[in-house]
């Protein structure tokens, strides 16, 4: 048996049988963890070049970002592998970003263009997430019949 294969040991799917959803899925979230390490880069820039009201506070706002963008990676790395904590991270991920999109178009100093930015890859990362839990699940529905 090798770990590629071996879908009962590791939980996963092998990557012939990995369905294009999840690969599209995993592929949004990916570039979602990777603006928010950009994000953060952005945050470092601006506590350096002295841009920040508190360092205190800016360096807390690094921190989380830095370490929402590996929890986001993670996730999209469990997508890819065909495990359902990765789907269901990806999904809370993506309506953490809606909420935040909708406040960007509504708030007080709206953007509603940011918003439609934040929104747009949110709601295609949530349905192609969708379609890549039921296919994981028809998969292993498969699996537990034959």
């Amino acid at each position: 048996m090798t770990d590629d294969t071996d879908s009962d040991v590791r939980g996963g799917e092998s990557p012939a049988a990995r369905p294009a959803f999840s690969v599209a899925a995993a592929l949004v979230v990916a570039l979602e963890g990777l603006g928010l390490a950009v994000l953060a880069g952005w945050e470092l820039v601006a506590l350096v070049s002295g841009d920040s009201g508190s360092a205190i506070s800016a360096i807390a706002l690094i921190v989380l970002t830095g370490v929402g963008a590996v929890v986001v990676f993670a996730f999209a790395a469990g997508i890819l592998r065909g495990r359902s904590w990765g789907r269901s991270g990806g999904i809370v991920t993506q309506l953490l970003i809606l909420a935040v999109a909708v406040g960007a178009a509504t708030g007080q100093y709206a953007h509603p263009l940011a918003g439609l930015a934040l929104a747009v890859p949110a709601v295609i990362g949530l349905a192609l997430l969708i379609l890549a839990a039921r296919a994981g699940g028809r998969a292993r529905g498969r699996d537990a019949d034959g």
